[in-house]
């Protein structure tokens, strides 16, 4: 496994300059994927500007309380990913990580109420023993439930016991937002599945995309804030 990454390497979701230094911090693997999140002591450093170099990102980390999803995490290359809330509670600030209208990592400053409050979409489940079913989440987490939801919905989860507020189904009408693809970032309102093609509205125009990059965030309007800019 390699412990080096350069910037003129990294995935282009990572808002980053590639020229100011060879080299950057590289994420451990971990819950989302090399492309939907990064590590985090440079999203402390060059994000939200808690730190100016990786050492004092390295100190606040192990001095701090710096929660990911209500964990206090204490490992600078910990990857943060999609959706995922980051707090710091001796400032009394959260932000999530969210997509811009160009597909790149950002983090939104949120309020104490959102920040309790995790949409995470099922990415395959299993029958277990006692008529309940273990559903794989998109960011590497697992929740036991005889919650009845299929592939491609959305559980609410309240942070950090991360029970089951509410399931959001991929049905029409729903607020759904755009994970990959040119439209990345985007949100909108779900229509229909029409020739293997997902139609979403926004502002009065459908626009077609995979299935597999909507993401329900909502029924009628969205449960988080998803300012992309």
């Amino acid at each position: 496994m390699k412990q080096h990454l350069k910037r003129i390497a990294s995935p282009r979701t990572w808002t980053i300059d590639r020229k100011k230094q060879t080299f950057i911090t590289r994420p451990r693997p971990g819950a989302h994927s090399f492309s939907f999140g990064l590590p985090l002591g440079v999203v402390l450093r060059d994000f939200l500007s808690l730190s100016s170099t990786m050492a004092e990102a390295k100190k606040t980390i192990n001095n701090k309380e710096i929660l990911v999803d209500g964990k206090r995490r204490k490992d600078y290359r910990y990857i943060v990913g999609l959706f995922d809330v980051l707090s710091v509670p001796s400032i009394k600030k959260s932000w999530r990580a969210l997509f811009d209208k160009k597909g790149r990592i950002i983090f939104s400053e949120i309020n104490d109420t959102e920040s309790g409050l995790k949409p995470c979409k099922i990415v395959g489940k299993t029958m277990i023993a006692g008529n309940k079913v273990q559903f794989n989440l998109h960011d590497g987490k697992n929740i036991i439930t005889d919650a009845k939801a299929n592939v491609g919905d959305t559980l609410l989860l309240t942070l950090p016991k991360l029970e089951v507020k509410e399931i959001l189904s991929l049905e029409k009408g729903v607020a759904v937002f755009l994970t990959n693809g040119k439209h990345s970032g985007d949100n909108g309102k779900f229509k229909e599945i029409k020739k293997n093609e997902a139609i979403y509205v926004r502002e009065k125009q459908e626009i077609e995309t995979a299935k597999d990059y909507l993401f329900v965030i909502g029924k009628d309007k969205p449960v988080i804030e998803v300012k992309t800019g």
